[in-house]
């Protein structure tokens, strides 16, 4: 029964599958996905259902992945746990749990992330702040050898999917999200790049041990510019479901637009 004063919409499965196919998703693709699925309205069967409708889609052929990263399992003076007293950062580096790619949930990326991770046959990547999690035929190599200080660059799951020439599907969230413009930021040369040194709990040789390592610094306050500027150049076609906007591109030329574009406007 539809209550009168009702504004959202209402998706079955089959009612998603012909809102994606109609964006261009089709079976055999290697895409990206991040989502917010409030943004939808009401899916009858939630994270589940809109997973299984990717998954229906692309097939036996194809690959789904997701970030589901662990991002509070960084040194507390990174500010991730920014509600917690400076004098609790001891403590906090050394019970932090190590990361589990088993166990250890996804932090902030979203309920549909948090079951993709669980879901079978997925595997997921070793990296104990920035993982990915992936689930079809490239699952295994999208998510293996993701090296502690190499998270977003040559070698790393977003590099892997760009050299399969896969896809980036922003289903309910903008370029904000849209973590393959790391890659780009990785590769781009502009004056403000920098290395920084991270740290976090991990198991090494069966033993929890807070490790640090040096890695890229990343930056996001100018992905919202940078996206926008694409879809404009680009003539990106911005689809609708309920509240949710949904934009589906090639992974390799929004990569290669978007170096270009840091390259010319990050100092």
């Amino acid at each position: 029964m539809t209550r009168s004063n009702e504004t959202r919409m209402i998706f079955t499965k089959e009612d998603l599958i012909k809102q994606f196919t109609s964006c261009g998703l089709t079976k055999g693709q290697h895409i990206l996905v991040h989502t917010s699925l409030s943004k939808f309205g009401f899916i009858i069967g939630g994270a589940e259902t809109f997973i299984r409708a990717l998954l229906e889609i692309v097939g036996e052929e194809g690959t789904l992945m997701m970030p589901s990263q662990t991002w509070k399992n960084l040194d507390p003076s990174t500010g991730v746990h920014w509600e917690e007293s400076a004098e609790w950062w001891p403590m906090i580096r050394q019970h932090w749990p190590a990361y589990d790619k088993e166990i250890t949930p996804a932090i902030g990326m979203g309920v549909v992330a948090e079951m993709f991770r669980k879901w079978p046959g997925a595997a997921r990547s070793d990296h104990p702040a920035r993982s990915v999690a992936a689930v079809g035929k490239h699952a295994e190599y999208l998510t293996q050898n993701h090296d502690l200080s190499n998270i977003f660059g040559i070698g790393s799951p977003l590099d892997k999917l760009y050299h399969l020439n896969g896809y980036v599907l922003l289903a309910g969230v903008g370029h904000d999200k849209n973590t393959s413009l790391h890659l780009a930021e990785a590769r781009a040369d502009f004056p403000a790049k920098k290395r920084v040194y991270d740290s976090s709990a991990v198991m090494v040789e069966g033993r929890r041990k807070w490790v640090t390592y040096e890695t890229q610094a990343v930056n996001d306050e100018d992905f919202i510019r940078l996206g926008e500027e694409y879809d404009k150049e680009m003539n990106l076609k911005v689809h609708q479901a309920g509240k949710a906007e949904i934009r589906f591109m090639e992974q390799r030329p929004l990569v290669d637009w978007a170096t270009a574009w840091m390259e010319k406007n990050r100092l």
